[in-house]
């Protein structure tokens, strides 16, 4: 006579933690997309206001007193930018240099066949990003020019504004984007443990009949949805950060957009993010069948 195989008892606050734990991933992988994503165009928007540039050309017989003058008021100026050692940016090319650039660049000295330079002595001039729209942009040309010794002031016209334009527009879509991703992938976690949770509906009701209160019962299920939640954070950012190398080797010129500082606290966001939801959608599906009647667990 054959006997049965002994049934295996569920723990209570267990429940099939690997799909939950998948789902929970996939959702907060793709969080952590997005926020890579927000973090490279906020790089990128730096990078493109840190190089508005504005160059001065001198008159071709400017004298040494009027071009160290001309140099020292673009150093005082309030509107040109400063490095990160606090040196402001302010380059200076001689005709000459200019000259040997452009041979080098193209192979031909036209000093020889012209007889002549005709390149002038120019200043290039990073501008401040609180100057860059396109008023105080022309106020600055403007006053420049005025200068001894200077022949002409130029700069990309409307790029400034149109810089600016675009990365509102972009901004807004990220964060409408942003804002509808979160809302599915907290609803998409909440519905992941709420239906885990359905195959323990009755333990909980057993438990409830034994006189466990229900700060016992909820405890080891928020313990093991927090620590589901933690772990898929754990495993959205291991993948998020392997496909982020991956692209940084295979993308030139991607790893100027890397910032390792604010990638660490996308990872940690993720960790803290996975762990709360995990908490919070526990809390809300135990409550739930706490307060079921038994018909109504059927």
């Amino acid at each position: 006579m054959k006997t049965s195989a002994p049934i295996k008892k569920r723990k209570l606050g267990t429940y099939p933690y690997v799909s939950v734990v998948f789902s929970i991933s996939i959702a907060l992988f793709v969080i952590g997309l997005l926020g890579e994503l927000v973090l490279h165009s906020k790089k990128l928007t730096r990078i493109i206001k840190e190089n508005i540039e504005m160059e001065v050309y001198l008159n071709k017989e400017v004298s040494k007193s009027q071009l160290t003058q001309i140099r020292h008021t673009l150093e005082q100026a309030d509107y040109v930018s400063k490095s990160s050692s606090g040196v402001p940016q302010v380059f200076h090319i001689s005709k000459e240099q200019a000259a040997q650039n452009f041979i080098a660049e193209t192979g031909e000295d036209f000093a020889s066949f012209l007889g002549e330079n005709p390149l002038r002595d120019v200043f290039t001039i990073k501008i401040s990003e609180q100057f860059q729209t396109e008023e105080k942009m022309a106020s600055i040309k403007g006053r420049l020019t005025k200068l001894a010794g200077v022949f002409e002031v130029e700069y990309v016209n409307n790029l400034t504004d149109s810089i600016n334009k675009n990365i509102r527009n972009i901004s807004i879509v990220l964060a409408g984007f942003a804002t509808i991703l979160i809302l599915v992938v907290i609803i998409l976690i909440n519905n992941t443990i709420k239906l885990a949770l359905f195959t323990q509906r009755f333990l909980i009701r057993s438990m409830q009949l034994v006189g466990a209160t229900n700060g016992f019962i909820r405890r080891p299920f928020l313990f093991h949805s927090m620590a589901h939640g933690f772990i898929s954070g754990l495993i959205a950012s291991i993948a998020l950060f392997g496909l982020s190398e991956y692209a940084y080797s295979k993308i030139d010129d991607l790893i100027l957009l890397k910032d390792v500082n604010q990638l660490y606290l996308l990872f940690g966001l993720l960790l803290l993010l996975g762990t709360i939801l995990g908490f919070l959608s526990s809390l809300r599906s135990v409550n739930k069948y706490l307060k079921l009647s038994l018909d109504e667990l059927y």
